[in-house]
């Protein structure tokens, strides 16, 4: 694959800013037409960027994802098997509240990905959460009838309770203290 020129980067850049500036103001429709005019570029430029909504959505999120991924690392190698569930979690949950284009590029299934960049993160965070789910439910403290697709999506739905609230980020730590303690096996009667 040959280098972009500078101009292509530099209009990337500035397609990917405004496309940002539209989601931190609650906009996640990410119209292509209306991206390209608020940036004052022609149509084709913007689609030659990002064939469609989804690639630029994706290209949006892809930071956090790969943000996801390092934390998923490093609950992989955190030393408490319950401290990893946590720490992956929380992770998770912080970079969803953060990033309204992330928490829908990682709700969605793997079929719906545009980019093989995003289908190459999604892969390795299942990797890396495995190893800590099979790693906790060997050590008895997460609930063995969970897999980790419910795991996926209790954690998304509560991203979605989350944003409920008027000040997610002040519930976030009560909310997921509560996850927790739904997810965390039974102790010994």
């Amino acid at each position: 694959m040959s280098p972009q020129r500078a101009d292509a980067v530099r209009n990337r850049e500035i397609l990917l800013g405004t496309a940002r500036q539209a989601v931190a103001s609650g906009d996640l429709s990410l119209q292509l037409n209306e991206i390209a005019r608020r940036t004052g570029m022609g149509v084709g430029t913007a689609y030659r960027h990002f064939p469609t909504r989804r690639a630029l959505l994706e290209a949006l999120a892809a930071p956090a994802f790969a943000g996801v991924v390092a934390d998923a690392r490093a609950a992989a190698s955190h030393d408490d098997a319950w401290g990893a569930v946590a720490a992956l979690l929380r992770g998770l949950l912080v970079r969803q509240l953060a990033d309204a284009a992330f928490a829908e590029v990682i709700a969605a299934d793997r079929a719906d990905d545009a980019l093989p960049e995003t289908t190459a993160l999604r892969v390795e965070f299942a990797a890396l959460a495995r190893t800590v789910t099979d790693r906790a439910r060997d050590a008895g403290v997460l609930r063995a009838d969970l897999t980790d697709d419910d795991l996926h999506h209790l954690a998304c739905g509560v991203v979605f309770a989350l944003g409920l609230s008027p000040d997610p980020g002040a519930r976030l730590d009560a909310y997921l203290r509560a996850l927790l303690q739904g997810v965390r096996a039974p102790g010994p009667a």
